[in-house]
């Protein structure tokens, strides 16, 4: 079909080969690994007893990933909008087992600009003692798209979590909700980049700290462009003696954008170290100026600009 060689392009250029393509409602391919299990959602459902407990009723659509030994690549999935008005409501289930270490790209996104879809996504993502995650996810949407991802992370004593967000082309409305329960000496580093452009976006992020020695980093940059309003409510919460912080910046590129930052910062234990830090500002006219001299148009220069902001 041709969605679904759309869709494969689009992943190649920042990934493997896909594990798990689905187009639509349509899984148009599953390739399993040695040592994984890649099913729909629907099917882990009905032949796993354990993953009924994971959810209230029966996944629609999805995916479900459960890595039991030790492999070579790292995992792909592609899920992907690609007719009119479509509207996805998915179940992703991420299993890790004990002492294994794994590494997934994630890409979602619409073939093309105005068809005006629908995605939600609804996860868990759990990672075994010991074991350790780095989650690329990038989204890629059109104009008129609403994009609603609400992900759940769940870690093990010793497990490890590196979770990279970007939206590479911002949909016109993202609620973005993710939250992490860290165990005993777990550890999360959290990075999201948001690109806003005539954009509404919504970001709710948490990060508990459950068990002793857990130590969580959640890193913020966003930017605001052609009318974007942006609203990030984030927060580190020490329930045992763990370690914390939360980094937010944010960068207003025209005066009709608004970014609020709602930093939050808990401490539910005495022994508990917990610090934050955040900024809004704008672009400098000394730096524009600079390069300016050196050949760029105005908007090669904020491009630059812009582009190094969301990758310090």
């Amino acid at each position: 079909m041709k969605g679904a060689k759309n869709a494969n392009r689009a992943y190649e250029k920042s990934s493997a080969p896909v594990n798990f393509l689905q187009i639509d409602h349509r899984v148009e391919n599953i390739s399993q690994p040695k040592g994984t299990i890649i099913l729909p959602s629907s099917k882990a459902w009905e032949n796993f007893p354990w993953v009924k407990s994971l959810f209230k009723i029966k996944p629609k659509e999805g995916y479900f990933i459960w890595v039991k030994e030790q492999g070579d690549m790292p995992l792909s999935t592609c899920l992907t909008i690609s007719s009119p008005k479509t509207v996805q409501n998915l179940t992703n289930i991420l299993v890790v087992e004990k002492n294994i270490k794994a590494k997934a790209n994630v890409l979602c996104n619409s073939i093309k600009n105005n068809l005006c879809g629908t995605h939600k996504a609804k996860g868990k993502l759990i990672l075994r003692e010991g074991a350790s995650l780095e989650y690329s996810h990038i989204h890629k949407w059109g104009e008129k798209d609403f994009v609603n991802p609400d992900y759940e992370f769940f870690l093990e004593k010793d497990a490890k979590l590196v979770y990279n967000y970007q939206n590479l082309l911002p949909p016109e409305k993202l609620d973005l909700i993710t939250s992490v329960h860290s165990k005993e000496n777990s550890s999360v580093q959290m990075n999201f980049v948001i690109n806003g452009v005539n954009s509404k976006i919504n970001l709710k992020e948490k990060i508990f700290l459950e068990g002793d020695n857990a130590q969580g980093i959640m890193k913020l940059r966003l930017v605001g462009k052609k009318n974007s309003q942006i609203k990030a409510e984030s927060s580190v919460v020490a329930l045992a003696a763990g370690k914390g912080h939360l980094d937010c910046q944010g960068l207003l590129v025209d005066e009709k954008s608004t970014i609020f930052l709602s930093p939050e910062i808990i401490c539910k234990n005495r022994l508990a170290q917990i610090t934050h830090e955040a900024s809004l500002g704008k672009i400098s006219e000394e730096e524009l100026n600079y390069l300016r001299m050196r050949g760029l148009k105005e908007s090669e220069a904020i491009d630059l600009i812009v582009s190094g902001f969301l990758q310090a």
